[in-house]
């Protein structure tokens, strides 16, 4: 997974589609971050920060007993055990540096499942910065133990009111917000979305679970990379970090895991949201449709630019689940291993139990990108029957 090119494009995909008042910013943005990543004080600043902080190394954990059950290896890269709950923190800790590097004092963020608010609260609080996150009425209902964790840590949360109130409508609400606010505020991006450079720089900040999992699957199965990568595809920072690691080599088969509501590889067709080509869910007039999901970190109608382009290459495949599968993927690996994945993790699970014949014997390697915490409230609703 290389750079863009000077456009900012991956093939056809990306590019910087915005007002022409925030062009100057977005390219201080990339010459900044350029700078940075290329500076060792600064890239030994984060890897400090990202080891006696953020808790990495995270561990790689072995199903033996959902293995057996399945009948393929299945491994676990274990972002839920960083702090803050997910592979958040990898890309917000970089990016809250270099906002305080550029000499910016407000963070301003979007949030769906609220797990990259809460990194971003976390980050503003440590750094001492300001932080305006906003979020969609919809997620604040469901994730209200997320809103409350950003608001003790400092941040303001505002809810995104329009269209369907979700994580789309959140971006929206902050990139207006950044716009008139662009001298002092840093638009932290959370995923590898939106106008070039940021699927580039979250993708470049996200690397490092990738590299991890690279050298901790070769100790764990002997020498050997996995038969299948899996991870969960919203705008897809998670999958971007662990694809990372194994692109480069063919022998390993990548998937994308959506989910059947929002997924904007498997149905959609290119067009133009939030400042960046790719695909997306859009009616025959080129209306953004609404993207549906149990799931509030992955109910959005696009998809980063990069994954467009590894789908139309044809190295990783994307497939969807269904929100039924994902609760029974949910409750399965909190049965057989006594982990409770983020439901948008448990989308990975889902397809892997899914294609459990075709990957019999295989090894598989899932990112568990989050933990379960903030989605327990949202399941005792829906598990209440059964439980």
């Amino acid at each position: 997974m290389g750079e863009p090119d000077a456009g900012g494009r991956f093939g056809d995909f990306g590019g910087r589609y915005v007002p022409e008042t925030l062009m100057p910013a977005l390219i201080e943005l990339e010459e900044e971050f350029r700078a940075a990543w290329g500076d060792p004080e600064f890239r030994s600043e984060l890897d400090h920060l990202l080891t006696e902080y953020a808790g990495r190394p995270s561990p790689l954990t072995e199903c033996h007993r959902l293995s057996a059950e399945l009948g393929c290896r299945i491994l676990l890269k274990r972002e839920d055990l960083n702090h803050t709950g997910s592979h958040k923190i990898n890309n917000v800790l970089g990016q809250a540096l270099l906002a305080r590097r550029m000499g910016k004092t407000r963070l301003v963020a979007e949030t769906g499942a609220g797990q990259h608010g809460v990194a971003a609260a976390t980050a503003a609080a440590l750094m001492g910065m300001e932080c305006v996150i906003y979020m969609g009425e919809v997620d604040m209902g469901r994730q209200e133990l997320n809103v409350f964790r950003m608001r003790l840590l400092g941040a303001e949360v505002t809810a995104a009111h329009s269209g369907s109130r979700t994580l789309k409508d959140a971006v929206n609400e902050a990139m207006r917000h950044w716009v008139s606010t662009v001298e002092d505020s840093y638009y932290l991006l959370g995923s590898v979305m939106g106008p070039h450079p940021y699927p580039w720089m979250v993708r470049e900040l996200q690397r490092v679970l990738g590299s991890e999992a690279r050298e901790q699957s070769l100790l764990a199965l002997d020498q050997q990379l996995p038969d299948v990568v899996v991870a969960c595809v919203g705008g897809g920072s998670n999958a971007a970090g662990i694809f990372s690691g194994f692109v480069d080599n063919p022998e390993v088969s990548l998937v994308g895991v959506e989910p059947a509501g929002g997924a904007a590889v498997g149905h959609g067709v290119p067009g133009i949201v939030h400042g960046m080509n790719s695909f997306l869910l859009q009616d025959d007039v080129g209306q953004v449709l609404e993207a549906e999901s149990i799931s509030a970190g992955l109910d959005y109608p696009g998809v980063g630019p990069e994954h467009s382009f590894l789908s139309q290459s044809g190295r990783v495949t994307y497939e969807s689940v269904t929100d039924a599968q994902v609760i029974e993927a949910f409750v399965l690996l909190s049965r057989t291993e006594g982990i409770i994945p983020a439901l948008e993790s448990a989308h990975g699970l889902a397809w892997i139990v899914a294609n459990s014949e075709r990957l019999h014997g295989k090894s598989v390697l899932l990112n568990l990108s989050g933990r379960g915490d903030k989605d327990v409230a949202q399941m005792m609703d829906v598990l209440a029957d059964r439980l």
